[in-house]
């Protein structure tokens, strides 16, 4: 369980802060003016920028995967949507005319007992090979690092490369790291005061899951125990959420809406519920009181479901967290490929259609900042009551104690 907590890498600072909040400071009148003057201020900075440079960004989309001609090809909605949603080897940041302005990451290949070192940029965008390797173009496999065989097969080695979305997590959990030391730090000079600085914006957020997630759903006999866990989670997951509506780099990626990310977190809080169910719970898992004898014997059909429900449950939380964040970029790439898909058409529907795309995507990243809290907090919530439900005493023979 210590190993399992631990592979958080800010775990040990939100220990801190809980194990610091068992008091609840007083918020003056002024702290929460700051808090709300302050949070206007980067919710409206948040969306410009957005705006801005995913404007400039996909205004040159159409020159991406152009090949060096002068014929203009057809604008494809759907190539475009995909390639800013999905992850890649290298970081792209614009394209004017045919010319690509990126940023390599480093390729890391283990293959045929010999590692392989070198950067993205070898590549070429996926249009040349380096010592044998290259870009799939098609397929299920289609943008992984793979290699021909002598009889023509296709080989894919063990790939451990920074991509874009490990580099971004990488930033983010730094990022994470630095405020969260800075709040802890600050919390501890100005305790049982008004909060100052950024520490008046993250200590409200702080206090709304401790009270309404842990405190709520685990009770004040227990919560301490998880708050840490939770408070990871929460923030680490709101983070990522907001930093994916500000494309510019090292910013951007779209974490929270890679299904391999969401499935890490959902079997952290899978691992959380196995190694801290008791006795109780596993008894009703296979054991489930209240059932029909012949629903458990001689076929074990309670235990199945049971059994089955404990699988579900992360299942739920990987594929909740990873549609409701990929639905959003689609839709405002949804929004922004309108202007260019009647623009084909005619200047003159391309530009009338951009007056609603435009409003449209402004009013999709409003959406998107209250959707990278809620998305948070749901999956903190349900992680909490998973986990309440595996913590939770029997009080089936107290009860029936009392009554005789």
């Amino acid at each position: 369980m210590k190993f399992l907590l631990k592979c958080f890498p800010i775990w040990g600072f939100f220990r801190k802060i809980a194990a610091n909040f068992n008091e609840t400071p007083i918020l003056s009148e002024e702290a929460i003016m700051r808090f709300l003057r302050k949070t206007a201020f980067f919710t409206h900075f948040i969306v410009f920028i957005s705006f801005y440079f995913a404007m400039s960004a996909f205004a040159s989309q159409d020159g991406h995967d152009a090949q060096a001609t002068h014929e203009v090809e057809e604008f494809n909605p759907g190539d475009m949507i995909i390639s800013h949603i999905v992850d890649s080897y290298d970081w792209h940041i614009l394209s004017i005319g045919h010319t690509h302005i990126s940023v390599p990451l480093p390729i890391i290949l283990y293959d045929e007992g010999q590692w392989h070192f070198f950067l993205s940029s070898r590549f070429e965008h996926g249009h040349a090979s380096y010592k044998g390797y290259e870009l799939a173009k098609e397929g299920a496999i289609k943008g992984k690092i793979i290699r021909y065989a002598a009889d023509g097969s296709i080989v894919r080695p063990w790939d451990f490369s920074i991509t874009k979305n490990v580099f971004g997590v990488f930033v983010s959990s730094i990022l994470l790291i630095v405020i969260m030391s800075y709040v802890a730090k600050a919390y501890k000079k100005t305790n049982k005061h008004a909060p100052k600085g950024f520490q008046s914006v993250i200590e409200p957020i702080i206090l709304f899951v401790r009270d309404e997630v842990a405190i709520a759903t685990l009770g004040k006999d227990k919560y301490m125990r998880f708050a840490p866990y939770l408070l990871t989670i929460f923030f680490f997951i709101f983070f990522n959420n907001l930093l994916g509506l500000i494309p510019i780099f090292p910013l951007g990626a779209n974490i929270t809406g890679n299904i391999a990310v969401t499935g890490v977190l959902a079997l952290f809080t899978f691992g959380m519920i196995t190694f801290s169910g008791n006795k109780n719970y596993w008894a009703h898992i296979f054991n489930t009181p209240g059932v029909p004898w012949w629903l458990k014997i001689p076929l074990p059909l309670m235990p199945i479901i049971e059994l089955l429900g404990m699988f579900t449950k992360p299942f739920v939380l990987m594929i909740r967290l990873f549609a409701n964040i990929t639905a959003g970029h689609i839709i405002i790439l949804g929004f922004i490929s309108m202007i260019f898909v009647f623009g084909q058409t005619s200047a003159s529907a391309g530009f009338t259609m951009s007056i609603l795309s435009v409003l449209m995507s402004v009013f999709m990243n409003f959406l998107e900042l209250l959707v990278a809290f809620i998305q948070a907090y749901v999956f903190t919530l349900l992680s909490s009551i998973f986990i309440s439900m595996a913590v939770e005493e029997h009080h089936h023979e107290e009860g029936h104690e009392a009554a005789h």
